[in-house]
């Protein structure tokens, strides 16, 4: 499978499982979205906003090793400041602006990346200044492996509250060749 094939799938899953996480926590009242229940973002609002905001600053700095008409349009989106900023609290606008991006990713990686894009290294600033040079497919790996992560903080504490996300799975997605 080719390296773009295989973000094309990430991009998919990553796609189903942000509907189903905002599906579930949908159903939380606005106190218990809000509240402090000491996760490592303190709430299911902090953790689905630390979500957004990493995948904003990946996105961001991947924007800069090509020219993707698709990510031309991060400059409609915010610019996070800090790992743990709150840039929604509105469920609904925190929403909708997960279901544009998710839909700016799966765009930007079935319709303007190809393989020989991630056969490169991306050179960037992190959240502390500090600049780093690291292999782009790895890095696109890391981006999809951070949401996954948090989502499963997220999948915890709606668990805790009875709310069940549904399947989970990468293997839901996976196809024969």
């Amino acid at each position: 499978m080719s390296a773009v094939t295989h973000f094309q799938y990430m991009a998919k899953y990553n796609l189903r499982l942000n509907t189903q996480v905002y599906e579930a926590a949908g159903q939380l009242s606005d106190d218990e979205f809000t509240a402090d229940v000491g996760a490592f973002f303190k709430s299911v609002l902090g953790t689905l906003n630390h979500i957004l905001v990493g995948d904003l600053l990946w996105l961001n700095r991947f924007a800069t090793i090509k020219s993707f008409s698709s990510l031309q349009a991060l400059k409609h989106f915010p610019k996070p400041t800090s790992l743990d900023q709150v840039l929604f609290e509105d469920f609904k606008q925190l929403k909708r602006i997960r279901v544009e991006l998710d839909t700016l990713i799966h765009e930007w990686l079935h319709t303007n990346a190809c393989d020989t894009d991630f056969q490169q290294n991306l050179t960037y600033k992190n959240s502390k200044g500090e600049v780093a040079t690291k292999d782009f497919a790895e890095l696109l790996h890391h981006f999809f492996n951070h949401q996954t992560h948090h989502r499963g903080q997220v999948s915890t504490l709606l668990n805790q509250k009875g709310i069940d996300v549904g399947v989970t799975d990468f293997v839901v997605d996976v196809k024969a060749i």
